[in-house]
């Protein structure tokens, strides 16, 4: 356990954490995840990640902290998907495709704890923010939703975070669409009734939502659903 970690400057802020560079003079590859107001369970977040990790699924490496708010993890080198997409560095056909290969590869591994053969390890947040392209390839990050259940659940959620932006009035609204019909070109039968409803009821509980975002959550399924059909 660490408990004298030196934080550095703070290198970008989410909805429920603030990611910090770390002052560490010998080994200068690692940043501090910090949960606040009271979200996130570092301990069980690293416990999949390393779990993933060791079944070869791509996912930075992690240490343990002192603090249940904190997650010491492998700097990454490269942007964003999102990033990458706002620079023109990849297209939405090939984000679409590159998400639903990061979603078919997590849930061909066997759960971690439970025995139902039906389970898989679920990330529940996988979209173009929480990808990052590093030159050995895409690495997952931000795994503090990450449950074990069915995966239809997984590619719904996806799918819910990516229509909401494509119905809205952000100006990412075109390409999300047509990263979102990339996810869903030729993995039908992978998004389920059960677990597009699922997603969308947990999207509207979701406490990080604004009023506009669940509003839009109709129009997501809606368009989602025409995709599909």
């Amino acid at each position: 356990m660490r408990s004298d970690l030196r934080l550095g400057p703070l290198l970008g802020s989410g909805r429920t954490a603030d990611v910090y560079a770390l002052d560490e003079p010998e080994d200068g590859t690692w940043v501090l995840r910090r949960y606040r107001d009271g979200y996130g369970d570092a301990p069980a977040e690293a416990a999949v990640m390393e779990y993933v990790r060791g079944h070869g699924y791509p996912v930075p490496r992690v240490r343990p902290t002192h603090k249940r708010t904190d997650l010491m993890m492998e700097r990454l080198s490269g942007p964003t998907m999102l990033q990458a997409f706002g620079d023109g560095l990849i297209d939405p056909r090939d984000a679409g495709a590159t998400l639903a290969r990061l979603l078919r590869d997590l849930h061909a591994l066997p759960p971690r704890l439970s025995t139902d053969p039906t389970v898989r390890v679920l990330h529940l947040d996988l979209h173009p923010d929480n990808v990052m392209l590093t030159p050995a390839g895409p690495r997952v990050i931000d795994w503090a939703n990450s449950e074990e259940g069915p995966p239809g659940l997984d590619w719904g959620m996806s799918a819910v975070i990516l229509a909401q932006v494509a119905v809205g009035d952000d100006p990412l609204a075109e390409p999300a669409r047509a990263i979102l019909a990339a996810l869903l070109d030729g993995n039908e039968r992978a998004v389920t009734d059960e677990g597009l409803a699922d997603a969308r009821r947990r999207r509207a509980a979701n406490v990080t939502m604004t009023t506009r975002e669940v509003e839009l959550l109709g129009d997501a399924e809606e368009l989602i659903r025409t995709l599909l059909s």
